[in-house]
């Protein structure tokens, strides 16, 4: 099944707003995104003031916006994240059936607002001795020269024992299964916390952010069971140990750290989480040193947001690459953009999905200049939790869809990191772009014209 709802592709839409000449956002965007009808938090807006904001420029906002009711998405002021320097962005709450459009027309010319948006929705996209890889189900851990082969994999699996050690890498997604054993070995935690004792120790506002965080839940319990099968697959491409007669091999088979930032539920997930979950990882990069190299985030859905993209910015000025899923509709991302994928940072790396036989799958959005490369998409067997006889249990699953192709490359990144170490963020994205195999489903449809390769990492 192509897991659209558990996403390959990225999709989020902002709405800019003040008439100042230097006004931020792109409101044509923002507009735009409501009238293609763009899903949001029903009565939720975003509104980022500008620096010089004071008390009684805000009470002007407020009274300008009526009956909205204020909740902190990210303050400046007592925030205990270093990421966000002189921002203030902050969330109104207004009655189910507000219309968007009317709150934001009511501030658009204030000259202390530099943004405002809805908060949009999103969704997910969807050499060892393990049996899916010794039974040929691992195609996209193949190579021309490995046993199995496929000419059409990643070539992960040429150098048996990938070791990804000292490399760190942030899963923006559902939950993962933690205790899974494909998985446990490689499974990071926050090394400024300490477990259990009720206190947050790292100063980031969190308690016991052992594992991640849980930014839908508003919790520490990254895991919920079940229903985080997404975020557990995707975990499998990058992490699943290798070596060890169970399962699956991820791209890394050893020595990487992954940790998590939950912001996908039941019902999807909002731009507002998906900003606290990236600058979440920045912030222990900044703050912490740890040498997080890359985020997957195989998700997507709602419009433009500048909030986002200036979220993504922050990771990039930290050296960490945001490798996004392309999306799933077919669609040309150049005509129709796409995000997050499509937002300009030049720490993004869009990726598209390949079936087994080295044609572009059908469900794979596409772009000559907003998709940079290919990678194995279909049919790609990895780690999820799943239910039996009322208890949660490690499994297995094959899934299709640019959310199975992007931990590909992220994957990729971290193996790069590894056997270069000090590298920087532009310079394992160019590695890994540089070295793409033209591929013919490819040539026209990505920036590379080519399919991934980490044969000669």
């Amino acid at each position: 099944m192509i897991r659209l709802s558990l996403l390959a592709s990225a999709t989020m839409l902002a709405l800019g707003v003040s008439s100042a000449a230097d006004a931020g956002g792109r409101p044509d965007l923002v507009k735009q995104g409501l009238a293609q009808g763009k899903q949001y938090a029903a009565g939720q807006l975003i509104i980022q003031y500008r620096s010089f904001a004071t008390a009684a420029d805000k009470a002007r906002v407020g009274k300008a916006l009526g009956n909205g009711v204020t909740a902190d998405v990210l303050a400046r002021k007592g925030s205990k994240q270093g990421v966000y320097g002189d921002l203030e962005l902050v969330r109104f709450n207004f009655p189910a059936g507000t219309q968007m459009s009317a709150k934001i027309d009511a501030i658009i010319n204030d000259p202390a607002v530099d943004f405002a948006e809805p908060n949009w929705l999103v969704s997910h996209t969807v050499g060892t001795n393990d049996p899916y890889y010794t039974n040929g189900s691992l195609w996209g851990m193949y190579g021309a020269n490995t046993t199995p082969a496929n000419q059409f994999g990643s070539g992960a699996g040429a150098a048996a024992g990938n070791n990804c050690s000292g490399v760190w890498v942030g899963v923006i997604d559902e939950g993962y299964m933690n205790t899974h054993p494909d998985l446990v070995a490689n499974v990071g935690t926050n090394p400024g916390e300490t477990a259990g004792n009720a206190r947050d120790d790292d100063g980031n506002g969190l308690i016991d952010d052992v594992y991640g965080w849980d930014f839908d839940g508003n919790n520490n319990t990254v895991f919920d069971g079940a229903g985080d099968d997404h975020g557990t697959h995707v975990s499998g491409t990058i992490a699943g140990v290798g070596n060890n007669g169970v399962g699956v091999a991820g791209v890394c088979h050893s020595g990487v750290k992954i940790l998590n930032a939950k912001f996908l539920g039941g019902r999807g997930g909002t731009t507002a989480n998906a900003i606290k979950a990236v600058d979440y990882f920045t912030d222990l990069k900044t703050r912490h040193g740890i040498n997080l190299v890359a985020t997957n985030n195989s998700w997507g859905g709602g419009g433009f947001s500048q909030a986002l993209q200036d979220a993504i910015g922050r990771a990039d000025s930290a050296g960490i690459l945001f490798i996004a899923a392309a999306g799933n509709s077919g669609a040309n991302n150049d005509a129709t953009p796409s995000y997050p994928s499509g937002y300009p940072n030049a720490n993004i790396i869009a990726v598209a999905a390949l079936a087994s036989n080295g044609t572009l799958a059908s469900y794979s959005q596409y772009g000559a200049t907003t998709v940079d490369i290919c990678a194995p998409g279909s049919g790609v067997w990895s780690t999820v939790p799943q239910s039996s006889k009322g208890k949660v249990v490690a499994g297995y699953a094959s899934y299709n869809g640019t959310s199975m192709a992007t931990p590909h490359v992220t994957g990729a990144a971290a193996l790069y990191a590894a056997r270069h170490p000090g590298s920087s963020a532009a310079q394992i994205k160019a590695a890994i772009l540089g070295s793409a195999t033209p591929t013919t489903a490819c040539a026209g449809k990505v920036s590379t014209g080519g399919r991934l390769n980490v044969s000669g990492f």
